[in-house]
Parts: structure tokens; sequence; C-alpha cells
């Protein structure tokens, strides 16, 4: 990874449940003739690896924080590798095309971010340092931001160093998203870049350097980056007072984002002001009747309450979504 920074309600609606059994390793290897290994030469004959997705005959899709400033880069696959002739890059969403004269490797299909629901199971593929065939990680779309007029998805579909570049893919082997970066912290939050910017980059030139002044947005300074990115480190560290802070800001200026408002309960929940948290909590379902996190909460701060009726009526959504999220919370009447 080439890069100086490591970013290690109640009001229910009718859900619909759209989980599909995670593919077989059979069907995964079916994908493995679409992903390559990036290699970019540092300085002092060091190399940078990552990882790419073919998506045209002639162009592979990959991280451009891979890439950014190296003295060259080239794929890798089955023994051979291959130098591109020219690169699309988009430096700060993070999105760079490599073009080579065809390749021999089949080019995944595509899925556009704005179609994915909370809670949709997913899988990553990608090439983590010390593995020369590609890894899967499963996981579920945990949350779908708004930003720079597409989506940035997050997942608890895991991946570690070298997996930048990689795939997101849905259950139908459909391309969704670019593994790009994660948060610090020990809960691991994972995002992936859209489709829809692989799209809008491979309508830019070409050009043949790989020198960047640009930094991706992901690795600004804290008070430049998303509100998505901010709220991580306060709520992991249970910093409820900043994390109310950050979230009340968030909920002002995206007012439609579930997110935002199921950030600002947790921080009232945990600073047990129960009637603004089932407030906000609410609200976050009311916006997205699939955010798993929200009716959890919920169901917990019913059952607190003793409201049986109500935590009865958030148990049925949530068995529409998770089934082992269900269970636990049967666990608790029992």
């Amino acid at each position: 990874m080439n890069t100086q920074v490591v970013l290690c309600g109640i009001a229910l609606l009718c859900v619909v449940n759209i989980s599909i059994a995670q593919p077989d390793i059979e069907h995964q290897l079916l994908l493995h003739d679409s992903m390559v290994q990036i290699s970019s030469e540092l300085d002092h004959g060091s190399t940078g690896t990552g990882t790419g997705v073919v998506i045209t005959p002639e162009y592979v899709a990959t991280n451009c924080h891979i890439l950014a400033n190296t003295k060259g880069v080239s794929i890798n696959k089955n023994g051979d590798a291959f130098k591109p002739t020219a690169i699309k890059a988009d430096w700060k969403h993070d999105l760079c095309m490599l073009k080579f004269d065809p390749l021999p490797f089949k080019p995944v299909k595509m899925r556009d971010s704005s179609t994915l629901k909370y809670e949709e199971e997913v899988f990553s593929v990608g090439y983590p340092i010390g593995f020369n065939v590609p890894q899967s990680s499963f996981g579920s779309v945990k949350a779908i931001y708004p930003f720079d007029g597409s989506f940035i998805i997050r997942t608890s579909a895991s991946f570690g160093l070298g997996s930048s570049g990689g795939a997101l893919f849905d259950q139908q082997f459909n391309l969704i998203g670019i593994t790009s970066f994660k948060s610090p912290g020990p809960q691991g939050y994972f995002y992936s870049m859209p489709v829809e910017w692989i799209k809008n980059t491979m309508k830019s030139k070409e050009v043949f350097t790989l020198n960047t002044n640009e930094v991706p947005f992901w690795a600004l300074e804290e008070t430049k980056r998303p509100y998505f990115m901010r709220v991580v480190i306060p709520y992991q560290n249970h910093d409820w007072l900043e994390l109310k802070r950050l979230a009340s800001e968030w909920s002002t200026l995206e007012s439609n984002n579930s997110d935002s408002w199921y950030f600002l309960g947790v921080s009232e929940y945990e600073s047990n002001d129960l009637s603004h948290a089932k407030l906000h909590l609410s609200k976050a379902t009311q916006i997205n009747s699939r955010h798993l996190d929200a009716l959890v909460l919920l169901a917990q701060l019913a059952f607190k309450e003793k409201d049986l009726t109500s935590f009865q009526k958030i148990k049925d959504a949530v068995k529409n979504i998770d089934e082992d999220e269900y269970n636990a919370l049967e666990k608790q009447t029992k």
C-alpha cells in the first residue's frame, strides 16, 4: 500500500428479506480470472502491492494510492507481467484505470451502488500480502453514504493490506465497488468506491504519468473528511459527547441520511437520554427501514423500558433482515 496515511426509529415499515446464501468456493473460483495483482516500483528498490479488477479487455480498475508517485507499475497473473500503456486517473476518489493491450482475462459485470440495500450480502476478493491467489471475505452492506454524486459503500466484508484495489461483489457476481480503505480502531469499518466512479473515470482523458499532488479524500486531515468517517473514532472510544456533536452537525447537513440520526441516537442512548434516543433512532428507521443497527438498539431500548409490545414489533422487523440478530433479541426474553 503506497500511502503515508494508514486508516487502519419507533415507526416500522414493511421490509423485504433479500438475503441470499453466499457463493461456494466453486463459484468464487470463476471470478479469479478477473483478478490481478498490482506491483509498483518504490524508492530504494522496494515494491508496493495491491489488487486490480479487469473491467474491459483493455482496462484494469484499481486504487490510485497503490501507484501514485511511484517509478512504475505492472500487473501480474499466472506468472506473467503486463505493463500498462497509459492510465485514467481520478486521484481525489482514489480510482485509477490501467490501460493495456487487450488482456487474456475475463472482464467482470458491473452494478451501480445506487441499487444496493442495507444488509444485502456481499463479498470482497483481493490479494492480501502473503497470498498468491485471490482471497475472499464475506459480509453485508452496513451503510451506503451519499458522497460526491454517488455512494461510498461500507461493509462488514473485511480486507487487509495488499487488497486495496480489489473487488466487492454482490451475490450475482456483479462488481459493485473497489475495496479501498478502512477506518482505524478495533472494530473495522471497510469502505469501497462505487462503480459509478469507475464509469466516470473511464470517460476521462488518458495520462502517461504516475505523479500527482492530489490526496484521496479519505486521507485528508480529520476535519476535512466526510462525517461518516469522523464519527467512527469517538464511537469506538465511547466519547459520547464528541459523537453527539459530530452527529448533530451531520444530521443538520444531511437530514435524510439515516446513519447521521443513528449515531446521534447512539450518543443519546449511551448518555441515558432515552427519549431523544428513541426519537432519533426512530428517525433513522423511518428513512431506512433496513437499518439493522438502529432497529436492534431500538429493541434494546424498548426492552429496557419494559415496552414489550414495541419490542415484539421491532423483533419482527429484525427477523426479516437478519435471523442471527433476531435470535439474539429472542434470548433477552428467556
